[in-house]
Order: structure tokens, then C-alpha cells, then sequence
């Protein structure tokens, strides 16, 4: 059998199923009919509906297997209450491979306070109830019902932010590995393109599926550690299912471990079997990742869903651009570096450059590109040239608590690739949307000057901003710069626009109740918000999801980076305080806010004067 390349840019089977631009993926057996498919190499269960578009990961790993000579189809959203749509394709000749889809099923499916959303960005008509709770062990259980001993691996979000012992808020209480619950054979975390070219390999030349347990980016369940060498043992389950301390440390050790080139193998033990983490893959190169973005998406829903009104996750990505991946951000509250990682790999311009061209080919688009970014859009480059051959700094961030003397900070690059685009013919105005880390702009030499191409040319009206809080005791639990630095980007942002003569806003995003926020802080980010005169309409409350670091404190009520106890606010009193002082405009939290500021020992912020929260009780 010819043996394929590993590198991802490289397309040498003979096999290899032409896929015209006019084509979406394998979705029905007339399909399959129709290429003269009598059976799939693999399957992939989705619970997303199916939209071809490189913002979703099933379209990704489908077309890149597709790009390396696989048979491919996809059972999107199957009913779950029976077998029958896990057969529609048939049996795969090599396995299946599930993905909950690009958002977490239970964040999907539930707010913060636990209440069942009515709406799912990522189904037909926007619907809900087309998914399970915990769609990917549901979804492998009816795997190994339908086909017993088949080859399952699972990945996506869902399943790599639930690759060891786990806090579930909506249980209340720790699970066990997904791979457990889920009886699937492996486990992709993070960004899976490499992984699952590599399982797919073996496979094809007739590997075991047992024996595919050396991949870097994976884990698996073993028996015993015999075969093990230089692993770190973090604390049992049970350990941690009971200690709390011991959850926060385990925590710990897992994040501190993820870094594909000092990163420790891990094992956790289950029981009388054992978790075993490998270390995290390499991210991929420019140009593997410049080569996943020239693979033929249809950049749409499948017309399968247009009778139901199309699916509504794609309005945000059509015409928006992923220009990079990673982030050396590291916020507390952000699972982004326990999936993605930490170092950046980034598009070229010409690659960029050629996709938008492919965007303004579309029927559709009207000349607005709506995102140029990644997880944080003004993150390019490797956070300093040392990482790159010794890792990042074990027990150091590159941000916080201030940027690290060794950080490489430069702009040009990301503001050369806009304004090349600004120029494509057709092209009205680029947004960028995805995020700005105004910290790191500023460490630019020139961030004036980019800050005001940024306001001129990539705002419209208002620029959306993240520093979560105003307290230092907070900002440090969350791993974000001191307010000081907000009021600098605020204050350089306000004068560049009016240099220019444009009256646009900053919208700051503040998040209530995040571990280690007390009464008073809220207090505090409450007058904060009072004096720049800022009534958000809109209040996130911490929400206790996995794989993060603020999880963990919420948890355990340990910080894991000190092992030091952090307070935090979990009683709905406390929440509702907490979320009521960030809106203590509205008259109907004026009791509450009276309440908490009583409480607090502050009734000189209850009155009439202009430093006063609320008014005395009428």
C-alpha cells in the first residue's frame, strides 16, 4: 500500500477522490452512490450540523484525511435515542471519529445559572434539542451498540478540555476522564490535524488501534505502566475526587506540562487502570497551516438545512479570516492554552491574501471582511525567540503579571496584511473583532501609529475590549494587567479618534464573580464603571467550564499557581450581589445593590450625590 506523507502540504496518493469546489463532504449513502463509494475509511459524528468552513473543526479534519487519499463521511447531529442514524453510512473500514462539535455540549445547552437554553448557533434553523447532553460519550456509546470492537477516537473541544479528571459544574462534582465514560479507544487533544493523519496511517497499514499509543497530542487508557518510562504521576482520581487540595495541584501539574517540547508525559490513575496523557504535538508549521486553508471548503451549510433556514454559526465566519492559532495570553479563565497551547503559529500574508480573494468571488459578500484574527487577533509571533528550542517558561507567563523583559513585540507584519487587503478590489472595509490585547499593543514602540490605522480603518463604532476587572486582587487571579494599563489604551484610543475626527466607543467586557472577586471588589468595579460613565447591558457571570485554571479555584478554592486558598463567591446571593453591582444603573437591582452595600459597610455610596451608587429606599 503506498505509504503517505506526513507533512500535511503534501498530496501523493493515487487514490485520491477529486473533490471539484462545486462538492460538499459524504453526508448520505446517495453520495457515496454517486462517487462510487461502496464503503468509508472513516466516519466522522459530528453534534454540529454540518458547515464545510475551515471555523469548524469536523470540516477541517474531514478535508485534510480527504486531501491525504481517505474516504470520508460525516453523520451530522444523529438521533441519539436510537442506533439508526449511526448506520446511515455503514461500518467504516477503519473507525469513527467524534467531536461533540466546535463548542462544549453543555455550555451549549446551558447558561450559567444552569437554565436550558432555548437556541443553538450551531443547528438548522438555529433549533435546539438536535444534540445530547454530553454528546460525545452518548455518541460513542451508541458507537460500540451498533458496532461493538470498532476503532472510536474522539476529539474536538469537548473531549481535550476533558482528557484527565475533571470538575463538572453541572454536576457538581469530579468525573473521570472522558475516555472512560466514553469507552472510546483514543483521544486527540488540541488542534488534531497531525494526530489524525498519523492514526489514520496506521490504521491504514494495519495497526491495532491498541498499539497507536506513542502519538504526541493524544491519550489513552492502559492497564498497567510496565511499558512506561519517564512519566510524571499526577494524584489518582479518587485523589482528587476527594481533596480538594489535591484537585488544584493535579491542576497544576497538567498546566504546567503542556508544552510540546519540555512537556512530561502524565498518567493518572482510574481505578485499576491509568489515564496516560503524551506530551503535546508540535504546532504546525506556516505552511502546513497555510495548506489546510487551500483545501476545497464550500465556505457555507450544507443545502441540507436551507429549507430550516440555514445554520446561523456560519453569518459570523463566512467572510472573516483565521490568521493565526495559540496564545501566550494565559487569562485564568480561558481554556485557549490547554487546547491550542501557547505558541503561535500564524498564516502567511499570501495565504491570507488568496482566501480573501476567494471570499469576494462569493454571491454574497458585500465587501465587508468581518475578522482578520485568531484567539487574540494581535498575536503573530512567538512570544520570544527562545521558546523555540527550549519550550516556554515553565511556571512564567509572558503577559502577566507584566510583560516579560524578553518579549518580542511588532505589529507591522499584522497591519501590512490588512491594509494588502484593504487594497483587494472589492473589498469595502476589514473588521477586526476577535479580540485586541491592548497590553500587548502597547508594549509597541509605535503603537500610536497602529492604534490610529486601527481606529481608522478596522472600527466601526466601537471596539470591543477585555479587561474583565478593575481590582488588582481580582486581575491577579485572573491573570490580567492592572487596570492602569486599560486606562492607558482607553485614554490613547479616545485621542487618536479624535486626531482623526471619528466618534467612536470602547466597549470594556467585565466578568462578575470570578473566583477570588469578594463583595468589595465588586464594589469597587462598580464606582469604576460609574466614573468613565459605563452602563454595560450585558453581565457575564464567571461560568466554571473545563480545562481552566479559574475552574480549578472555583473548585478546589485553591489557587493552583500559589496553592494558596482564594475566596469565592458560589451562593446565588452572592452571585446576584456581585452581578447586580456591575448594573446598579437599572432600577430593578437597586434593592439588591442597597443590600450588598449595607453589607459591606459603603452606605456612603447610597444617596443622591454624584458619587452615589442608588438612591435610599423610596
Amino acid at each position: 500500500m503506498e505509504k503517505k506523507k506526513q507533512e500535511l502540504n503534501k498530496k501523493e496518493s493515487k487514490e485520491k477522490v477529486k473533490n471539484p469546489r462545486d462538492q460538499f463532504m459524504v453526508i448520505s449513502k446517495d453520495d457515496m452512490r454517486k462517487r462510487g463509494w461502496e464503503e468509508l475509511d472513516f466516519i466522522i459524528v459530528s453534534g454540529d450540523a454540518y458547515l464545510d468552513h475551515p471555523s469548524f473543526g469536523t470540516a477541517i479534519i474531514a478535508r485534510v484525511l480527504e486531501d491525504a487519499g481517505f474516504k470520508i463521511g460525516i453523520i451530522a447531529q444523529p438521533d441519539w435515542r436510537s442506533t439508526e442514524d449511526f448506520k446511515e453510512l455503514g461500518k467504516p473500514k477503519y473507525g469513527f471519529l467524534v467531536s461533540a462539535g466546535n463548542m462544549d455540549s453543555m455550555v451549549n445547552h446551558y447558561s450559567v445559572f444552569k437554565n436550558r437554553r432555548s437556541y443553538d448557533n450551531y443547528s438548522q434553523g438555529g433549533e435546539s434539542g438536535h444534540r445530547p447532553d454530553r454528546a460525545t460519550i452518548v455518541y460513542c456509546n451508541r458507537l460500540r451498540e451498533s458496532y461493538g470492537d470498532i476503532p472510536i477516537i474522539i476529539g474536538g473541544i469537548e473531549a481535550s478540555l476533558r482528557r484527565f479528571a475533571y470538575y463538572d459544574y453541572w454536576d457538581d462534582s469530579v468525573r473521570r476522564s472522558i475516555l472512560f465514560d466514553s469507552r472510546a479507544d483514543l483521544l486527540v487533544y488540541g488542534m488534531g490535524e497531525k494526530q489524525i493523519l498519523k492514526i489514520a496511517e496506521n490504521l491504514e497499514a494495519g495497526l491495532d488501534i491498541k498499539y497507536i499509543n506513542y502519538l504526541p497530542g493524544t491519550a489513552f487508557i492502559t492497564n498497567d505502566l510496565e511499558s512506561l518510562y519517564d512519566y510524571e504521576l499526577l494524584p489518582a482520581y479518587d485523589k482528587v475526587k476527594s481533596n480538594k487540595k489535591q484537585y488544584a495541584y493535579a491542576y497544576k501539574i497538567e498546566y504546567l506540562e503542556q508544552d510540546p517540547i519540555r512537556g512530561q508525559q502524565l498518567v493518572q490513575q482510574h481505578g485499576n487502570r491509568y489515564l496516560v496523557q503524551n506530551p503535546p504535538v508540535e504546532p504546525l508549521s506556516q505552511e502546513e497551516l497555510d495548506h489546510i486553508y487551500t483545501l476545497p471548503y464550500q465556505r457555507d451549510y450544507h443545502p441540507v438545512y436551507e429549507k430550516a433556514g440555514g445554520v446561523p454559526a456560519i453569518k459570523e465566519v463566512k467572510f472573516s479570516l483565521v490568521s493565526s492559532r495559540g496564545c501566550f495570553g494565559a487569562c485564568s479563565f480561558c481554556a485557549i492554552s490547554f487546547h491550542q497551547g501557547k505558541m503561535m503559529t500564524a498564516r502567511s500574508k499570501e495565504s491570507l491574501v488568496e482566501e480573501a480573494k476567494e471570499i469576494i468571488k462569493m454571491d454574497d459578500f458585500k465587501g465587508y471582511i468581518h475578522d482578520v484574527g485568531g484567539p487574540t487577533a494581535n498575536f503573530r509571533q512567538p512570544s520570544c525567540s527562545d521558546q523555540l528550542s527550549r519550550g516556554m517558561c515553565k511556571g512564567k507567563e509572558c503577559m502577566f503579571p507584566s510583560p516579560c523583559s524578553k518579549l518580542q513585540v511588532d505589529h507591522e507584519e499584522y497591519f501590512e496584511i490588512l491594509r494588502e487587503l484593504r487594497k483587494l478590489p472589492g473589498v469595502k472595509k476589514v473588521f477586526v473583532r476577535s479580540g485586541i490585547r491592548f497590553d500587548y499593543l502597547l508594549e509597541d514602540d509605535e503603537s500610536r501609529k497602529y492604534l490610529k490605522e486601527l481606529a481608522a480603518h478596522h472600527v466601526s463604532g466601537q471596539l470591543k475590549v477585555a479587561p474583565e476587572h478593575v481590582s488588582d486582587n481580582v486581575l491577579g487571579y485572573m491573570g490580567k494587567p492592572k487596570i492602569e494599563v486599560f486606562d492607558k489604551f482607553r485614554k490613547a484610543f479616545y485621542q487618536v479618534n479624535e486626531e482623526i475626527g471619528l466618534e467612536q466607543y470602547l466597549i470594556p467586557y467585565f466578568i462578575s464573580s470570578h473566583p477570588g472577586s469578594r463583595l468589595e471588589d465588586a464594589i469597587e468595579l462598580a464606582e469604576y464603571l460609574r466614573d468613565i460613565n459605563h452602563h454595560p447591558e450585558q453581565v457575564q457571570d464567571f461560568y466554571p467550564t473545563p480545562g481552566t485554571m479559574s475552574t480549578a479555584m472555583y473548585y478546589s478554592g485553591y489557587d493552583p499557581r500559589t496553592m494558596e486558598e482564594v475566596y469565592v463567591a458560589k451562593s446565588a446571593e452572592a452571585k446576584k450581589m456581585q452581578r447586580a453591582l456591575l448594573q446598579y444603573h437599572k432600577k430593578e437591582n437597586q434593592q439588591i445593590v442597597r443590600k450588598a452595600l449595607k453589607m459591606a459597610g459603603r452606605k456612603d455610596l447610597i444617596g443622591y450625590d454624584e458619587k452615589s451608587l442608588v438612591p435610599p429606599t423610596q
